[in-house]
């Protein structure tokens, strides 16, 4: 690592701002489990009076079901409620935007319940008809696993070609990690991909979109009415996601060096993107 990187420890941060947002993989845990001292450091942030929430671009589990995953690895002083996934703001979207017809989807069962929860009928991409495709409303990429990549890409693609429906991205995070050195190709990827050989644009959620930094503001102004974007420390591992928001949104960033950026190649990325975090920590444990 560059010896231009300057690391800062997390705790001399974050003593600088009444709230912090926290990614999830890779900043609370990782393919180990919980990061070396993220529970000290939580309990230690709630003991000064601040403010947590965790941004997720998980769109397969709900708020409930990843604070029940993080207490599974240790870590129980996280809250549904102060949890934002990438799902809620899709489900916010289609709500408001489709008001008729199934929304076919490529994800898990699990992760379909944020379309269910719209008020809506979710189908699978590999159960969709062609001969009724007028029951569409709309199509939603929500999770990274649940269906076969060789052949429901091709059924979406060829879905799109016919229907002019909305369609919402989950979650636009280009690769999963799938062991401790390997990764797999991401619902963002695959969204990326039939954007370009469809010709079209599709609604996206998810970091660094701001919607999920709004909801997550909106989220602590119930109980810090006069809270802005320059009070708050978002916290992340990734510089085109959690950098890139945070840094859009008007928040300070700390890139974490725990999980997707590396500490032997963080100055060549950061170089690299021209993403710029404020800070540079090895990860919130230190």
């Amino acid at each position: 690592m560059s010896d231009s990187l300057q690391l800062t420890a997390f705790s001399e941060i974050a003593n600088r701002y009444p709230v912090v947002f926290f990614d999830s993989y890779g900043v609370l845990r990782n393919h180990h489990g919980l990061i070396p001292g993220a529970v000290e450091t939580v309990h230690r942030l709630r003991r000064a009076g601040k403010h947590i929430r965790v941004l997720t671009n998980n769109a397969a589990r709900s708020p409930a079901m990843a604070a029940d995953r993080l207490a599974h690895y240790g870590l129980d002083g996280i809250f549904a409620e102060e949890i934002i996934t990438s799902g809620a703001t899709t489900r916010h979207f289609l709500e408001q935007k489709v008001k008729h017809g199934k929304v076919a989807y490529l994800g898990t069962a699990t992760s379909a319940e944020y379309i269910i929860g719209a008020g809506l009928e979710a189908i699978p991409i590999c159960e969709v008809s062609f001969d009724r495709l007028h029951e569409i409303g709309a199509v939603a990429f929500l999770d990274d696993e649940g269906y076969d990549l060789n052949v429901d890409i091709n059924l979406l693609i060829n879905l799109l070609r016919r229907c002019q429906v909305p369609v919402v991205v989950a979650n636009t995070d280009l690769l999963y990690p799938t062991t401790a050195n390997d990764v797999a190709l991401a619902t963002g990827s695959i969204a990326r991909l039939a954007e370009y050989v469809l010709g079209r644009k599709f609604v996206k959620f998810g970091k660094p979109a701001s919607q999920m930094f709004q909801m997550g503001l909106d989220s602590v102004a119930r109980e810090m009415p006069d809270v802005c974007p320059g009070d708050i420390l978002m916290v992340g591992d990734t510089l085109h996601t959690d950098i890139l928001g945070g840094n859009t949104y008007g928040m300070a960033t700390a890139l974490v060096l725990s999980g997707n950026t590396r500490p032997e190649s963080a100055a060549t990325e950061i170089a690299a993107s021209g993403i710029i975090p404020d800070y540079v920590c090895a990860s919130i444990g230190q």
